[in-house]
């Protein structure tokens, strides 16, 4: 495997990384990480449910799919410490995670379009996209780590609130999608790092290219000597000799 050539690795991360920012983000949105489960004994009454998000409320009858209350300010008044934690750590981990598919695209389109003789005045400005999928692959990893640990904590927390109140509070699927979308992140990372420890014996640092200069320079460092090397200009001055 060459790391100058795109794979089917870096394809499928790349996909991978946006279905799980995908997943994120309707993570983020979605109204149903805190189920409040109210049971009344009268026959006349109907059980409520509260669905709580980390930006609005909806509160139902069982049995009916239209909110009774919908609060659009929950997102300035939560007074829960764990939802408050994810308001600030989902949209960082969208925001890494997003960084690293804009390295990952930027690593294959700098291989798919890549010319095969670079212009000398562009040497220094090519990106490694070895470099490139490397650190993505690390943001990647930050960001499952930044999302899933707040939405583990979700799971425990409901179990202190039931121990301190009733055994009322239950955790919903929205945090199953987060969780599902830390693991696609953690995939992704896993198949870039697999993909470069593939290809990683690398010619030259992570943020340089792939090769030192074009080439097509390669052939004027032949007719020189190994002293050529050690400097930038070398002249050979013939001394002639007369004869007497």
């Amino acid at each position: 495997m060459g790391c100058r050539d795109v794979h089917a690795a870096t394809v499928l991360s790349f996909l991978c990384g946006i279905a799980s920012v995908a997943g994120l983000f309707a993570g983020t949105m979605l109204p149903n990480w805190r189920k409040l489960r109210l049971i009344t004994f009268n026959r006349n009454e109907k059980n409520l449910t509260v669905y709580t998000g980390l930006w609005v409320k909806c509160a139902r009858y069982d049995g009916s799919s239209d909110c009774l209350v919908y609060d659009t300010t929950w997102y300035s008044s939560v007074d829960q410490l764990d939802l408050r934690v994810l308001q600030f750590a989902l949209p960082l981990s969208i925001l890494i995670a997003m960084g690293a598919l804009l390295l990952c695209l930027i690593g294959m389109c700098n291989t798919a379009f890549r010319s095969s003789v670079p212009n000398i005045k562009l040497a220094k400005c090519l990106v490694n996209s070895a470099g490139c999928h490397l650190v993505a692959g690390l943001l990647f990893f930050l960001a499952g780590i930044v999302c899933l640990s707040p939405s583990i904590w979700v799971i425990f927390y409901n179990i202190h609130l039931n121990k301190k109140f009733e055994p009322v509070f239950s955790f919903d699927y929205a945090v199953y999608v987060t969780i599902a979308s830390a693991g696609g992140l953690f995939m992704t990372s896993l198949l870039l790092f697999i993909w470069y420890c593939a290809c990683k014996s690398l010619p030259s640092p992570f943020w340089q290219p792939l090769y030192s200069h074009p080439p097509s320079m390669h052939t004027y460092s032949q007719p020189y000597s190994a002293r050529s090397r050690l400097s930038a200009i070398e002249i050979d001055i013939p001394v002639v000799s007369h004869a007497t």
